[in-house]
This record gives C-alpha cells, structure tokens and sequence, in this order.
C-alpha cells in the first residue's frame, strides 16, 4: 500500500513540473527546426534601412566647413556643418536640405556618401560627406536567465563575438554550444545556431552584426540546488502519506 501511495504522489508531482523544470529559457526550438545557414562573405556591411537615424555633416573643397556670405541661408549651412539628425523614412527615403528627399534604402555608409557627395555635387565644389547611422542596437542575452542588455553599435562592422564581449561575455549559466542569432522579421525571423565549444567554431562568430539583431545564449538549465528546492516538495507530501498511513493502520 504504501508503494503504490508513493508510486502515485510521485508521478503527480513530476506529471506536474516536468514542463516548468527549466522556466528561465527562452526562444525554444523543436528537435526537428531547420536553422538558416549563415552566408559565407562575412564582410557584408551594414545597409541603411527604414527607420535609421542617420548624423549627416557636409564639407566643401574636400573638407572646408561650408561658408555662406548672405544672411538667409546661414541656419541651413549651420545645419550641414553641425552634424543633425535624420530619420529614414517607411519607403528608405530621407528629406536632407537642398537636395530634398532621396532614396538611401539598401546602400552601404559609404555608399549613400558617395551618392549624396554626386547629389550635392551639383551646388558645391568637391563636397565631402560624413554619413554615420546612430540608432543601430541589438539584444544580448548571455545566458543567466533574466538578465539582457541593449548595446548600441557604434562601428559599421561589429561581429558576433565583439559584441558578447561587449555584454560581459557568456554567463556562467550560459552555453557556448548554443547561441541564436534572430534576425529580419520577427513574424517570420531568420535564425542561426552558433556553437563556439572549440576553436574550431570561430568561424561562425565572424558574422557582420546587423541592427536590431537578438543574441541569445541559451542557458544551462536548473543547477543542482534549484533541483532540489523542486524536488523538495515531493519530500514532504510522501512523509505526510506514511504518517497518515501508519496512523490509520495504529487505529485499526
């Protein structure tokens, strides 16, 4: 009798927690998941998207701050010189002074300054450009359960593991064989699977961080301490059982 009240609360009690065993891990994938396999030019840069902030200064004669003798355009020439912000519109267009909206969507840094050099060409003599993009963040999870950090991407080239380091590197928690990279849409995302166990797997870590990119490092699961505060429980239900027991079996 005792067996089978044991045999019972016991497999209630797993039937119940099996699912909450390892609750802290997020993005789970099914055994069968296909992740996307990375693309091999790793130095793939950084292309302007909708929704960039992007700092844009503009100079003349190859680098002479830009000079304006009447009074009515000195603010727009201020503007130019002083590095304002703007944002790329839904449709990849930005509404930059003189030279009104114009397309960006797509293009490299350098790129879009080469355009919009041949853009301002028109007005000025030898212009030079300085294009940045300023909001371009990413999600790290290194691999301690609730703990993340948004780090802004200050170079056109940040790679994986630049990045980790940046966070601090991976937890203690965390498991270098599995880190995700999710990235693109999240209704429908791309997702990679990186493992950097050994050396060998450095290779998978030199990819060109893209903005809005999540890093996930999926973290070990429940140490042993955690286990045994679950399991604890259990402990007590079936002393509570053999002591209803046997008090029932002393009054008969």
């Amino acid at each position: 009798m005792i067996k089978r009240i044991l045999g019972i609360v016991v497999a209630c009690y797993f039937l119940a927690s099996c699912k909450p065993l390892n609750p802290s891990i997020m993005f789970r994938t099914p055994k069968d998941f296909k992740y996307d396999t990375q693309v091999k030019d790793t130095t793939k840069e950084y292309r302007i998207a909708a929704n960039d902030a992007v700092s844009f200064r503009l100079f003349t004669n190859n680098g002479l701050k830009l000079v304006d003798v009447t009074e009515g355009n000195q603010q727009m020439f201020q503007q130019l010189n002083q590095g304002i912000t703007y944002t790329v519109e839904f449709d990849g267009m930005i509404n930059l002074p003189i030279i009104g909206r114009v397309n960006v969507n797509g293009m490299t840094v350098r790129e879009a300054e080469f355009f919009l050099e041949s853009r301002y060409d028109e007005v000025f003599i030898d212009p030079f450009l300085l294009l940045n993009v300023i909001n371009r963040r990413i999600t790290i999870f290194p691999g301690n359960g609730g703990d993340g950090v948004v780090i802004t991407l200050q170079n056109n080239n940040i790679k994986l593991l630049e990045a980790l380091a940046l966070a601090g590197g991976l937890a203690d928690q965390g498991r270098a064989s599995r880190i995700k990279l999710i990235r693109g849409n999240l209704a429908d995302p791309e997702v990679y699977l990186i493992d950097l166990r050994t050396i060998s797997g450095i290779s998978q870590a030199d990819i060109i961080l893209q903005a809005n990119d999540i890093i996930y490092v999926e973290p070990v699961g429940i140490r042993t301490r955690q286990v045994i505060s679950e399991i604890a429980p259990i402990f007590g239900i079936i002393t509570s059982a053999i002591t209803f027991y046997v008090l029932i079996q002393s009054l008969q």
